[in-house]
């Protein structure tokens, strides 16, 4: 899992509340179990027409957006289903953080353990982050885990809360796999003592 310490990125408004993972990711995308290829099913509902020509009114398909690194969205962002394809087509698209006021549990635990930062801001602060978002090509944003910060284009900084233990396995890489790996050492001494004790096992 790529480290996340500093981000700097445009942000992409999505003004709608409980937007759910069905949304993000619609189910016929959901017969792969690789974490690449999905970030083109992303909100893909709602960024194609039928005729799978693309909606030119959504955020994502505006040119100041196609890029986008950081997602600003309203209420209840990632509830629904627990599919964990959502946070992989976010990754796959190249976002690597979002903003709002709350998540859904099993979404905002699956981000985590992709290398993804949701970050959870009052409402006053989102509202501040929806016109930053607004500003397109120029709605970048600056996010420090470390510092625990959001910096704005204007300036001005928000601060977020996150758990300690989730800080450190982002800004260290660590999904469930790498925590384990970390112990690596004591888990070969283990072994080799086992089978000392226990050669016929």
């Amino acid at each position: 899992m790529d480290k996340f310490t500093v981000l700097e990125g445009v942000a992409a408004p999505l003004d709608m509340i409980n937007v759910d993972t069905d949304m993000i990711i619609p189910k016929q995308y959901l017969k792969t179990i690789k974490r690449t290829g999905l970030g083109k099913g992303l909100f893909a509902e709602k960024r194609y027409h039928d005729d799978g020509s693309e909606n030119p009114d959504f955020v994502l398909n505006k040119p100041a957006y196609r890029n986008a690194k950081i997602l600003v969205a309203g209420d209840n962002f990632g509830c629904g289903s627990s599919r964990e394809h959502a946070p992989w087509a976010l990754l796959d698209f190249g976002i690597r953080c979002v903003i709002s006021t709350s998540f859904g549990d099993i979404f905002y635990n699956n981000c985590f353990k992709n290398g993804i930062l949701p970050i959870k801001v009052s409402p006053e602060d989102i509202e501040k982050l929806f016109d930053d978002a607004g500003r397109g090509a120029n709605a970048t944003l600056t996010v420090d885990l470390a510092k625990q910060e959001i910096r704005g284009p204007d300036g001005g900084v928000i601060r977020f809360d996150i758990d300690a233990f989730r800080k450190h396995c982002l800004l260290n890489g660590l999904d469930d796999i790498g925590l384990t790996l970390v112990k690596k050492d004591r888990i070969d001494a283990y072994e080799a003592k086992t089978k000392a004790a226990r050669p016929w096992a």
